[in-house]
C-alpha cells in the first residue's frame, strides 16, 4: 500500500503594505534588538533555528555574510546580508561586547525559536495584522521577493540553503561570491 502524497500548499505571504506595517510597528516600539533580529531574518531568509544559533564570531561584517554552523541537515553555509545593513549590525555588536550569541536575552542566553515566534506575534498583533505572522513567513517573503527580482533558482538555492541533490549536481559551479552582486542589487529594492 502506497502512502498518499502530501499536498504542497503555497505559503501565504503578506502584502508589501502589510510587511511595511509590521516593520513600522517593530520600529515604533523601539526595541533595537528585535528590529535588527527581524530584519536580519527577512534580509537573509535564515531559518529561525539557525538565527538563534548565530554567534557574534560568525558575523563577517566586511564580507556582508554570516556563517551558519550546522544548519538544517547539519550543513554549514554562509548567508548574505545587505551592505547597507552592515553599520546597524556593527553598532549593535559594539553595544553588546559581552554577547557570545548575536541575539541574547537579558539572562545572556540565546533566544529560542519559540521566543522569536512570540516576539513576531506580538508585533503583528500590535500592527493589526490578521494573517498568521511567524518566523518562516519572513523566509518565504524574501525568497519570493528575490524570485520576483529575477534571481535564478540556482542562486536562490545558495541563498536559502535548500539541499535538493539534483539541483546541487546541476549547479555545483555556482559560488556565493558569484551571486553576491545580484543579491545586493535585488535587496536594495526592498523598502523596509
Amino acid at each position: 500500500m502506497e502512502k498518499p502524497k502530501k499536498e504542497r500548499k503555497l505559503p501565504e505571504l503578506l502584502s508589501l503594505t502589510e510587511l511595511k506595517k509590521f516593520f513600522k510597528m517593530v520600529q515604533k516600539c523601539g526595541d533595537t534588538q528585535h528590529e535588527l533580529m527581524l530584519k536580519l531574518m527577512l534580509f537573509t531568509a535564515v531559518r529561525v533555528s539557525e538565527l538563534v544559533n548565530i554567534r557574534v564570531s560568525d558575523v563577517d561584517l566586511d564580507g556582508c555574510k554570516i556563517f551558519i554552523d550546522s544548519g538544517k541537515g547539519s550543513k554549514d553555509r554562509y548567508i548574505l546580508f545587505p551592505s547597507d545593513f552592515r553599520l546597524a549590525l556593527q553598532t549593535y555588536i559594539d553595544a553588546h561586547p559581552g554577547n557570545d550569541f548575536l541575539f541574547e536575552s537579558r539572562l545572556n542566553q540565546p533566544f529560542t525559536p519559540r521566543r522569536v515566534q512570540q516576539i513576531m506575534r506580538k508585533y503583528a498583533d500590535k500592527a493589526g495584522l490578521t494573517r498568521s505572522v511567524h518566523p518562516h513567513l519572513l523566509r518565504h517573503q524574501m525568497l519570493t521577493f528575490l524570485t520576483a527580482q529575477g534571481l535564478t533558482d540556482a542562486k536562490i538555492q545558495l541563498i536559502s540553503g535548500h539541499g535538493n541533490r539534483k539541483s546541487l549536481e546541476l549547479y555545483q559551479h555556482l559560488s556565493l561570491a558569484a551571486i553576491e552582486g545580484d543579491y545586493q542589487k535585488a535587496v536594495r529594492n526592498l523598502e523596509i
